[in-house]
């Protein structure tokens, strides 16, 4: 499994894509003991970011309507670097998401991560057991704080 975590993410800083972690590894950064083998991101996609037509909602809406489209994912065909997730349909606005989300320490590095009660509401709207298990486990997180 490839473990270069970290670079994707500088990658995206570098270029100035806005993105919130969302995922196995946001678990993770949160604090909760949990293995992941890719990144699931959320990532801005307003129409002037060229990301062809994955930006186009009603194009993402008919990809997941015709088949099942949960998230796009991109690998590294060299497994180099560990797969990314884009997430397809997202239940909450973006801005929403980046502006209630965390900058937390990743290496040598700071990455933004979505905030305990959106992550715990992306877990719960997954819906699968690994997920609910991790929505549980943040809310215990969140409750003692």
């Amino acid at each position: 499994m490839p473990t270069d975590l970290l670079s994707v993410l500088v990658e995206f800083r570098e270029r100035n894509i806005r993105y919130v972690l969302a995922g196995g590894l946001a678990v993770l950064l949160h604090g909760i003991d949990r293995l992941t083998a890719g990144i699931d991101l959320v990532v801005d996609l307003a129409p002037e970011v060229d990301a062809r037509q994955f930006a186009d909602a009603a194009v993402r809406e008919r990809w997941r309507r015709e088949s099942g489209m949960v998230v796009l994912s991109f690998w590294d065909p060299r497994n180099r670097r560990p797969t990314v997730d884009l997430f397809a349909n997202y239940p909450m606005e973006f801005e929403l998401l980046f502006r209630d989300s965390l900058l937390l320490p990743l290496a040598t590095t700071t990455v933004r991560v979505a905030s305990l009660d959106h992550l715990i509401s992306i877990k719960r709207a997954a819906g699968r057991p690994k997920d609910l298990d991790d929505a549980d486990r943040l809310a215990e997180l969140r409750d003692r704080k």
